[in-house]
């Protein structure tokens, strides 16, 4: 097997691990806060065990300290709402509304970077909408999860729109070691407020011990790792294509898990189906685009 071909197949079963994540968000029993604060505990652990591996030398200035620290809270966010929207409804209408990523990024990608946004963005962020909007429509019962979903994909853009700037000039897995340790500190403060931290601690179950140690090893720290060392012979067009799997390896995760519980309405699968369809065509648009 060629270099190209291994990548591949690693960069599929990353994206399938992503995927698995939602539904182990189900699984997991715990509310999404202290879920998320485990998850990046055991990932920023998982990381630096790592870097001390490979002997990694990961000093940064105190000015980079200061952003990606700050930028780890927008992590923090998106992930509390993503598992928040997983507990109040399912994780299928979850991942779509989550797909809406695309759109947010269109919007928010111009703004940041001062840049005009493109036609052709706006198309897909139609397509997108009226997909969220026949959701909406057919799916009334989840309201509170697609808000949460929709909040999510706004935090998520958010995040990855300022990290493509970071990115420039530090290495992705420095970066991601220090927002995970940013999220950590914004999560802990969250719960000493609340009263949680001190009310719950490490008193955990076993079976929600073996989850979270799934979700920070293999879903955040190793599937990261991994991600990030395929883009180095793959093309953004391949990487971008691929990634927009992680919906549907987790809708159909999660129908193999929980069945009955995942079933929707015709309604939903017309807007999935949109909003799917847009974000595939996403990157072929840009593709393109950009050879003109």
């Amino acid at each position: 097997m060629d270099i190209t071909k291994k990548n591949l197949l690693i960069l599929h079963l990353t994206v399938f691990v992503w995927g698995f994540t939602g539904v182990l968000g189900k699984l997991i029993s715990i509310d999404a806060v202290p879920m998320v604060w485990y998850r990046v505990m055991i990932a920023a652990a998982t990381l630096l065990a790592w870097f001390l591996i490979t002997k990694k030398n990961i000093k940064i200035s105190k000015k980079q300290f200061i952003q990606f620290f700050l930028t780890g809270g927008a992590v923090a966010i998106h992930w509390i709402f993503f598992f928040h929207a997983i507990k109040v409804s399912t994780v299928s209408v979850t991942l779509v509304c989550l797909s809406s990523f695309t759109l947010f990024t269109a919007i928010l990608e111009p703004l940041i970077k001062k840049q005009p946004i493109q036609p052709g963005d706006i198309l897909i962020g139609l397509l997108i909408i009226l997909g969220i909007y026949m959701i909406f429509k057919f799916e009334g019962q989840y309201t509170l999860g697609i808000i949460f979903g929709l909040l999510a994909a706004v935090a998520s853009s958010l995040f990855s729109t300022i990290n493509s700037t970071l990115v420039q000039k530090s290495e992705p897995s420095i970066i991601s070691f220090y927002e995970l340790v940013g999220a950590f500190f914004w999560i802990t403060l969250y719960r000493l407020y609340d009263g949680s931290l001190l009310n719950t601690g490490f008193n955990l179950s076993a079976q929600n011990w073996f989850y979270l140690a799934l979700l920070g090893t293999l879903c955040t720290s190793v599937a990261y790792v991994a991600g990030v060392a395929v883009m180095r012979t793959l093309s953004a067009f391949r990487v971008a294509l691929i990634t927009n799997l992680e919906p549907v390896y987790g809708i159909v995760l999660a129908f193999i898990f929980f069945q009955s519980k995942e079933q929707m309405t015709g309604g939903f699968y017309i807007g999935a189906t949109i909003i799917l369809a847009s974000i595939f065509l996403y990157p072929i648009y840009k593709n393109r685009k950009n050879r003109l």
